[in-house]
């Protein structure tokens, strides 16, 4: 993963107490490098406390806008969100990877769809990017938002998704809801199965919905997809990225006691470990010093993916590759243990 570039920061703005918004300058010889789609994310690797630490942080800018955008919630215990949060200034440098991703939206400008978003918490960040872009680049489409926070207080980009809501009255419908406070026009609770059906068949029953985002926590992706399903919206219409995930693949590690031989091809080359069959790949990797692809290292974004061309492997969970391109030898390197006594593990064939 060796393309990263050095990339200035221009701008730095407190979005909530908690959270800010960081926006990279890009010199014009990499303005193509650092071209991307509405939803798409990018890696920033920085050194602290003598540690090499990546984090993968969605856009909520524009593509068409110009600018290279981030938001960033600070995490209790955290570290780069911690540091963002509290230390970062403006005209300082950061290693930053071209942006990635597959939650994405490519718009049409004669298309007429009706779109809908559940997002909770920092979910927001990708789905902003896609609701502007959409409503800059599909005059006749609509959109609808479910975002669900904590209080008012902790909704980043409040003001922002308002001014769109004046901007566009007629394509643009927000439904805010919030779990610790009652607040006037506004949900109270969660996203759950009664915010869908809300939507689904009260309030925009007339909207025929051709595309659905969803962006947050693990829990809250599942039940909205489950309560899609329940009223027959076809899958290949739903889209998520999740920003926590659960980790409850341990027993698939546990039942691996083997050895396996390991090639890894990564940037044209080849590396051949033996490494025990309940070690991640991607930590095996990273143990020998390949400069494997990686950014959260939990599963919950794409940057790791590799495709296995000899042996199998399984992975712990996996939320972000389709039944076709698991069939296809795809993996997340994060996520899979080899199940073979000879493995080959190509970076390079994506």
């Amino acid at each position: 993963m060796s393309d990263f570039h050095a990339l200035t920061i221009q701008d730095i703005t407190r979005e909530t107490e908690q959270a800010v918004s960081i926006t990279f300058g890009v010199p014009d010889a990499l303005k193509k490098t650092y071209s991307f789609k509405a939803g798409q994310y990018i890696t920033i690797k920085t050194t602290i406390d003598g540690k090499e630490v990546r984090r993968a942080y969605s856009l909520c800018s524009t593509p068409q806008s110009g600018n290279l955008k981030v938001a960033v919630k600070e995490v209790e215990g955290g570290t780069f969100s911690v540091l963002a949060n509290n230390k970062l200034t403006v005209g300082q440098s950061l290693e930053v990877h071209p942006p990635e991703g597959k939650f994405i939206v490519e718009p049409n400008g004669k298309n007429a769809k009706d779109y809908a978003a559940f997002a909770a918490g920092s979910g927001i960040t990708p789905v902003l990017s896609i609701v502007k872009t959409i409503l800059e680049e599909e005059p006749k489409s609509r959109f609808v938002l479910a975002y669900g926070n904590r209080t008012v207080e902790e909704t980043i980009f409040h003001k922002e998704l308002l001014e769109l809501q004046l901007q566009y009255p007629d394509r643009l419908f927000i439904e805010f809801i919030y779990s610790r406070k009652q607040e006037t026009d506004a949900h109270f609770g969660r996203i759950e199965k009664a915010t869908v059906n809300f939507i689904l068949k009260n309030k925009f029953k007339s909207h025929d919905f051709d595309q659905f985002f969803l962006c947050g926590p693990e829990e809250m992706i599942n039940g909205v997809r489950g309560v899609l399903q329940e009223n027959e919206i076809p899958k290949e219409n739903v889209k998520f990225e999740l920003f926590t995930s659960s980790d409850d693949g341990e027993e698939i590690a546990e039942a691996l006691d083997g050895q396996t031989n390991l090639k890894i091809i990564c940037d044209d080359e080849e590396f051949e470990l033996v490494i025990p069959q309940n070690k991640i790949i991607l930590d095996a990797a990273l143990d020998n010093d390949i400069d494997a692809p990686h950014s959260c290292q939990g599963g919950i974004c794409s940057s790791c993916i590799a495709r296995v061309t000899e042996g199998t492997a399984v992975m712990r969970k996996n939320q972000i590759l389709t039944d076709d391109e698991v069939e296809e030898g795809l993996i997340l390197t994060c996520q899979a243990l080899a199940t073979s006594t000879n493995l080959v593990v190509d970076f390079d064939d994506i």
